[in-house]
């Protein structure tokens, strides 16, 4: 199908619209947990990696289908990811048991493997004027925040009305709507000859990202293991080898010179750091309203609109920001603005409601918003033309890891805090006791077998442990977002485009 001539902003919005089903998929299973563990049984182990096998192996492919959609073009990958992510979608809605579900999210990685470079690489290429480039992705950039936010507002909808399966039932009304937008307006002419592509190169980050990740995972979660030890190493050294092959290249998949600009490297590391704030927090509020306070999914969603609606607010007040106050400043004072908020919602505790909750809860989302934003334009607007696939696939690969690691990060904290103050009955059989301390869900699933009376104290302990656990990682997200803002102000001290205007 022969595309149609179109403006940036009709390329923008198109972009836009193929991204967003992508990003919602990144967050809107958060409030659907309590169901979707009830439901298929699922262990805290399992849950984990039911959310975290979506951003973690994109992460692993971005690079490699970046790379390639330089060489193929990227309408025609787009649209080959697009159908991908619609059949895992409707695999997913449907998956009978944990596994399956789990492979069935694997496979909608695969699709938005496809797209996300896809989506960076036609606004880089489509916006030649500076200001128009960072307004667009400023407007990018809210889609993804926003996106990520609003996830569990609509999975809290669709529960309201819906079994679990109902979150990526709705993906596919609306992959065929983008899908013929896609193809009749998206650029045709933006092929090249890219780098090397091997199914060894690819096989090998994959490899090395899942590797490393299932040995952190493995390590942090039950202590020292072997099985994670080895996974680790191997997983570290199999990615320093592909490190050295792209360094001795001369036309590597992953172009590993952009990483000495300053402001590309630090736009990496910011990406991460937001995208895992915002990730880790949903997901963790979303527990505590519905586990520790007894909210069904839609109020848990509503009670996080603040965030939501900050997050939408936030990416295109970014651009005006930036042309104001310039990168380094505004990167450095969105970071801080994190902290604090999360300090806040620390201070408040579990309990946190009103007005307290509302500023908190707003300040925290258009900080992050504001810091995604200025990542894209840190990694975008120094990035060549004609390496503008591998760009949006190094900051797409920034946010899907950052969401991964956050989910993860956020999730080993809880489970280790909670399993420290959970106070199990002492009458439950050492079995049962075992399985309910593990995890606030696996409490709940534990209560289900249990007479009234025996479920209340024990769903009680849980609520409690969990309070704690909640507030001690809010404190160390706060230190580790503040940090993050002195080293954003210093790393980005000489570079060219962290001048103030």
């Amino acid at each position: 199908m022969k595309a149609i001539q179109s403006s940036p902003w009709v390329t923008l919005a198109v972009v836009m619209l193929a991204f967003l089903p992508i990003v919602l998929d990144l967050t809107i299973l958060h409030v659907a947990i309590p169901a979707l563990t009830l439901g298929l049984g699922a262990s805290g182990t399992e849950v984990l990696w039911i959310i975290d096998i979506y951003p973690l192996l994109m992460a692993s492919l971005l690079i490699p289908m970046g790379t390639l959609a330089d060489r193929v073009g990227h309408a025609r990958m787009m649209l080959i990811g697009l159908a991908v992510f619609a059949s895992g979608s409707a695999a997913a809605a449907f998956a009978p048991s944990a596994g399956l579900l789990i492979a069935a999210r694997a496979l909608m990685a695969v699709g938005s493997a496809m797209v996300m470079p896809c989506t960076l690489a036609l606004i880089r290429l489509a916006f030649s004027d500076e200001r128009q480039r960072a307004i667009a992705l400023g407007l990018w950039g809210a889609v993804g925040s926003a996106g990520a936010a609003v996830g569990p507002l609509i999975g809290g909808i669709l529960l309201e009305h819906f079994w679990w399966g109902a979150v990526f039932l709705i993906n596919l009304p609306v992959m065929l709507v983008v899908w013929p937008l896609v193809a009749w307006l998206a650029p045709r002419n933006t092929a090249s000859e890219g780098g090397d592509w091997t199914v060894g190169q690819a096989a090998s980050l994959i490899a090395g990202m899942m590797g490393t990740v299932y040995g952190l995972k493995s390590l942090l979660g039950s202590g020292y293991s072997l099985g994670g030890a080895l996974s680790l190493a191997a997983g570290l050294g199999i990615l320093a080898c592909f490190v050295q092959y792209q360094r001795r290249s001369k036309n590597p998949m992953l172009d590993v010179s952009l990483f000495s600009h300053p402001a590309i490297s630090t736009g990496v590391l910011m990406a991460v750091v937001v995208m895992g704030a915002l990730a880790g927090v949903e997901l963790m509020l979303a527990q505590q309203l519905q586990f520790g306070r007894g909210m069904s999914p839609l109020d848990a969603a509503l009670f996080m609109l603040p965030l939501m609606v900050s997050s939408a607010v936030g990416g295109p007040l970014a651009g005006w920001i930036l042309g104001m106050a310039g990168l380094r400043t505004t990167a450095a004072a969105s970071m801080a603005l994190a902290a604090t908020a999360f300090a806040m919602l620390a201070w408040m505790g579990s309990a946190a409601e009103g007005i307290g909750a509302i500023s908190s809860l707003a300040l925290l989302g258009l900080a992050l918003s504001i810091g995604l934003t200025a990542s894209s334009v840190a990694i975008m607007s120094s990035t060549p033309a004609d390496k503008a696939g591998a760009g949006g696939a190094l900051e797409a690969t920034s946010y899907d890891l950052g969401t991964g690691l956050g989910i993860t990060a956020f999730g080993l904290l809880l489970a280790a805090d909670y399993r420290r103050h959970v106070d199990v009955p002492a009458d439950l059989s050492i079995a049962i006791g075992e399985h309910a301390s593990r995890s606030i869900g696996e409490t709940f699933t534990a209560a289900k077998g249990l007479d009234p009376r025996d479920a209340e104290v024990l769903m009680d302990a849980g609520r409690t442990a969990f309070a704690s656990a909640y507030g001690s990682v809010l404190i160390t997200a706060a230190v580790v977002v503040a940090v993050m803002a002195v080293a954003v102000f210093w790393l980005l001290r000489n570079s060219p485009t962290s001048d103030d205007n």
